[in-house]
């Protein structure tokens, strides 16, 4: 006799086929003659062309292979060949820097150089991520943030960051975040110095959250798209109390706007923020808990539905995707499978996964707070 198998079976199962598909996928954006794990951003990109372009590739790509567990198979050799790679696009004080971006090509902001300061804080948090991944007793180079350590240097940056765009700017805090993390975990020599920064850190947030929705972000009020804005760019910075244990106020509001959005396939990063808000809210909250779940598992198969025939992922289906901050560089078709959103919409498919079927599968979400991170220990109190 055949066995019936239910509809959160068939999901289980499909979740485990995705995987294998997104595996041979990664495998295939391999760069011949270039360290294991050296990957095109998708198969549009020419690496003659655009060589730069294979930072993003790599790390993207390297990140989602380490959460899928692709990674556990790799030699030690194999490993440190690949951040040694990785290490050849960084600048003498640590930051990363895509090769080929130049001034006239880029921009965030109208001041050049907070346009930069966003895009090498995004580059590097992501490619030191790759490298934790890849060799976690990394120690890496973070000259760059010593100043930021600095009261009036600290507190200076924190009044240029523009609330009219919190997405932006949840971005630059969750990025300046991780780099005092990393710098507190690697010289602890640091920590005083570092703790007084994170303080601060709370107390702006403190003194510019909007009470009635938990969220940093002007005009979220009376405007559905600024508030939308606000809760994606706000998530960025719930990660710093997640990491610190610190009581998160608003949380069940941030809860409350999730589930009045629809279960249903936005961009790569609107998706995963909204799993990303919810998955905390269940673990840390005694709130909703059912609701929650049936939204996680409403929006499961819209997710693994999305995936495309070549078993890689898309942002979204129409108009072009580029690098983000490079709006006259490498651009591409959206609609095609990218590593970017490839490991995007896994970490948002293996969060769901791990809340709905705990400890069915091993997930190695990220150790630096960002995307794809996820507090690790949910039985810590306050």
């Amino acid at each position: 006799m055949l066995r019936t198998i239910d509809s959160r079976e068939a999901l289980a199962i499909g979740i485990e086929a995705a995987r294998s598909r997104t595996l041979q996928w990664l495998a295939a954006q391999q760069v011949p003659g270039a360290p294991k794990g050296c990957m095109r951003i998708s198969a549009h990109h020419d690496p003659a062309r655009w060589p730069g372009v294979l930072l993003p590739g790599t790390y993207n790509g390297i990140l989602c292979l380490d959460l899928l567990g692709g990674l556990g198979s790799w030699s030690a050799a194999e490993r440190e060949a690949l951040a040694y790679w990785l290490e050849e696009s960084r600048l003498p004080d640590g930051r990363f820097r895509i090769a080929g971006m130049a001034d006239a090509d880029v921009f965030k902001k109208p001041d050049h150089h907070e346009t930069w300061g966003y895009i090498d804080f995004h580059v590097s948090n992501y490619t030191l991520g790759a490298i934790e991944a890849l060799t976690p007793e990394r120690r890496p180079e973070l000259e760059f943030i010593l100043p930021f350590l600095d009261r009036l240097t600290l507190g200076h940056w924190l009044s240029l960051r523009d609330l009219r765009d919190p997405w932006q700017e949840g971005n630059n805090i969750v990025n300046l975040a991780s780099f005092l993390l990393l710098l507190r975990k690697n010289q602890p020599g640091s920590a005083d110095a570092v703790n007084r920064a994170l303080q601060q850190l709370f107390a702006w947030h403190d003194r510019l959250r909007e009470p009635t929705t938990g969220f940093w972000g002007v005009g979220q009020l009376s405007d559905a798209t600024r508030r939308l804005h606000a809760f994606a760019g706000s998530m960025h910075n719930f990660h710093l109390w997640y990491h610190e244990n610190r009581p998160l106020e608003g949380q069940d509001r941030a809860v409350d706007y999730c589930l009045s959005l629809p279960p249903r396939i936005d961009s790569a990063c609107i998706d995963v923020d909204a799993v990303d808000v919810l998955i905390h809210g269940w673990h840390l909250l005694d709130y909703r808990r059912n609701e929650i779940e049936a939204w996680l598992a409403a929006l499961l198969p819209e997710l693994l539905a999305f995936q495309n025939p070549d078993g890689g992922f898309c942002d979204i289906r129409q108009g072009l995707r580029r690098q983000d901050g490079w709006v006259r560089g490498y651009e591409e078709p959206q609609g095609l499978s990218n590593t970017f959103a490839t490991w995007f919409r896994w970490i948002a498919i293996a969060m769901i996964a791990d809340t709905l079927w705990p400890g069915r599968w091993r997930w190695n979400f990220r150790r630096m707070i960002g995307i794809g991170y996820r507090m690790a220990d949910w039985n810590r109190t306050p």
